[in-house]
């Protein structure tokens, strides 16, 4: 599970760049909001391999795409499966 803020909530659920940089990866998700706090959303996440998701969301493009989508990167949280 991901959780973190967003400047915009609308642009963040339309936006194509989580299929462009999740799927090559073989990575699914589904998104969720916070109807409490508007920019607060929340991912559940199929990642096969977490060590190939760390380096991407290190690498350039990973910050490309959260800059685009408006990913505040400071607010991000991950829960694995315990």
């Amino acid at each position: 599970m991901i959780f973190h803020e967003v400047d915009d909530v609308e642009h963040w659920l339309a936006s194509p760049r989580r299929e462009e940089i999740f799927g090559p990866m073989g990575i699914t998700a589904r998104t969720f909001v916070d109807r409490a706090k508007s920019n607060r959303v929340g991912l559940i996440a199929e990642i096969p391999d977490m060590e190939a998701f760390g380096q991407m969301l290190e690498s350039e493009a990973g910050a490309e795409a959260m800059k685009f989508d408006g990913v505040r990167p400071d607010t991000i949280v991950m829960l694995v499966e315990g």
